[in-house]
Order: structure tokens, then C-alpha cells, then sequence
């Protein structure tokens, strides 16, 4: 219906025609989705690839090929969106709340919560609190945050100085409301606390090459639509989005190095496998394209 349409009706009309999109840059709503706010019906014809498809068999096999399942928020934002919500004033006025190390610390203990770690990855390699998952802010954190945590789930906020509101707003827009404050003073004032900290090894891509990788893990977590570049030979994949399923499969005695695309990613999985207690992590900056760069082997 959607190729017939396409056909039918947008096609037809003249090159000049503005079109605005409904999805940005890194939406998961769907695959290489252009970052500009307009183009038009020429610009498109020329350029966009799905629109070569001469068949609506070819049509839904290039828009789906490569794509990502979707994020476990959009079927509970739907049934949001049919029950009704609070307004964003509501959800920020109950739900962003700063507390203290001592508090903060009591209420991560409770059932069903997650510490949620929103600074950049090295950053967090560097020095988080035991347990929590990173997801920064500065990638597709609200997207990752739907796929990788249950909407369920009870959250607690570590955010950079001036950052805790935007983290708590942008969980908000996609319905994750059960948060139950932010860390007042961030990781300086978890420190200065006493309390204790944990870290994650980064390894430079020529670091990892130079390692003696005889014993240990690879683990790509790309997703399928990114392998035809290549994939390391040694390397293992299991897209980000299916790790929390898949954890029981990995060695839990053994070095586990973890790469993405560029590095965003592989630190939201290396805090994953650290949380639950698996492998001695170390995470690989800059990720698989920085690794081709410098001449490292891949498969097809």
C-alpha cells in the first residue's frame, strides 16, 4: 500500500515540491534517516534509496534489510498515548529530585532499580558507581534507554553537572517516568562521600592489535545492517539490542574485549557485562572503523 502510494501520488508530484520529515537523524523509526529538517520530491528521487525500487517486493526488502527490531517503549507508548499521560511540568515536578550520596545509595538498593549513568562513556569508564548501566547522553540515549531497560523499572539518575535535567526530560518524552531522583552533586560528591567506585578499561584500537588475543572474547555489537564493512575474525556478534537476552552465552572467567561501530555503544554493553558479573571487561575506543584504519583483518 505504502510502494502503491509512493507511486501513485508523491512521485508524480513536481521536483520543487518541500517535503519535511517526521523522523530525524538516529530516530529508530527507521534506517538512514537524513539529519536535514527539509528537502524535496527532486532531491529525493535523486537520492533517496528506497525510492529505487521497482517492485513493492524489492521496496520492502530495501526499507526493512538491516533494521534494528524495534525499541520495547514504542508498544508501551502506544498504549500511553491511547490511555492518556501527565504533562511534562507533572512528571518533573514529582520526579526530579536531587539526592544525596547517603540517600541515593538507599534507594539503589531497593527492588527493581537501576542506577542509570548518563555520563560519556570514558568518562564513566573512569569512575561509576558499582552496578550502574551507562547510557550517555551524548548518542541516541533515549532510544537505548527504551530498548535496553525495561519501562518497569525504577530509575535513579547520574547525570554531569547541569546535565540532570536533560536527562530526566528526555526519558520523559518517550514515557519512562519512574524516576525516582538524580545523584545532587554527581560522581564528585559520591567520591567525597567515601563511597566506593567502580571502572572499566578502555583500550586504544592500536592497544587492542598489539594484545595477546589467544584467550579471550571478542564481542561486536553492531547491529546485522552495519556488518558489510567487515567484522573482526576472532569477534563474536550480538547486536546491542539482543545483549540483555544473550548474556548467558558469554564466558564469565575470561577477558571480554567490546567493540562498536565508533565507541558509544560498546560501553553501554561493557556496563552491561559488568553489572552482571560477566568476563573481565575491557572496552575498545573509537570502535571496528578506527581498528580498519590501522589494518586490522576482517570477514565478510
Amino acid at each position: 500500500m505504502l510502494y502503491d502510494s509512493l507511486q501513485t501520488k508523491i512521485l508524480t508530484l513536481p521536483d520543487a515540491v518541500v517535503v519535511y520529515p517526521a523522523h530525524g537523524a538516529g530516530s529508530a523509526c527507521g534506517k538512514n534517516i537524513s539529519k536535514e529538517t527539509s528537502s524535496t520530491i527532486g532531491m529525493q528521487r535523486a537520492t533517496n534509496y528506497a525510492l529505487k525500487a521497482k517492485s513493492k517486493e524489492q521496496f520492502i526488502q530495501e526499507v526493512t534489510d538491516g533494521l534494528a527490531p524495534a525499541p520495547k517503549y514504542f508498544f508501551y507508548d502506544a498504549a500511553m498515548n491511547r490511555e492518556g499521560y501527565q504533562s511534562l511540568d507533572a512528571v518533573m515536578k514529582e520526579h526530579f529530585i536531587g539526592l544525596s550520596p547517603v540517600e541515593f545509595e538507599r534507594q539503589a538498593a531497593m527492588t527493581d532499580t537501576l542506577v542509570l549513568d548518563t555520563r560519556d562513556g570514558m568518562t564513566y569508564g573512569n569512575e561509576h558507581i558499582p552496578g550502574s548501566i551507562n547510557i550517555g547522553l551524548n548518542g541516541q540515549y533515549a532510544p537505548w534507554v527504551g530498548t535496553m531497560i525495561d519501562t518497569k523499572t525504577r530509575l535513579l539518575i547520574v547525570a554531569s553537572e547541569g546535565n540532570e535535567e536533560e536527562a530526566v526530560v528526555r526519558l520523559a518524552r518517550i514515557g519512562y517516568e519512574n524516576v525516582a531522583g538524580y545523584l545532587s552533586g554527581g560522581m564528585s560528591a559520591w567520591q567525597a562521600s567515601g563511597k566506593a567506585v567502580a571502572r572499566i578499561i578502555s583500550v586504544t584500537p592500536a592497544e587492542f592489535l598489539k594484545a595477546d588475543r589467544s584467550s579471550v572474547t571478542v564481542l561486536d555489537v553492531r547491529n546485522p545492517g552495519e556488518w558489510g564493512i567487515g567484522k573482526l575474525r576472532e569477534a563474536i556478534t550480538i547486536p546491542l539490542g539482543e545483549l540483555t537476552d544473550k548474556l548467558s552465552g558469554l564466558p564469565k572467567d575470561k577477558t571480554i574485549y567490546v567493540h562498536c561501530a565508533g565507541g558509544y555503544r560498546s560501553m553501554i554493553a561493557a556496563s552491561l557485562l559488568q553489572r552482571n558479573h560477566i568476563g573481565h571487561v575491557i572496552n575498545i575506543s573509537n570502535g571496528l572503523s578506527a581498528l580498519i584504519e590501522l589494518g586490522a583483518e576482517v570477514v565478510y
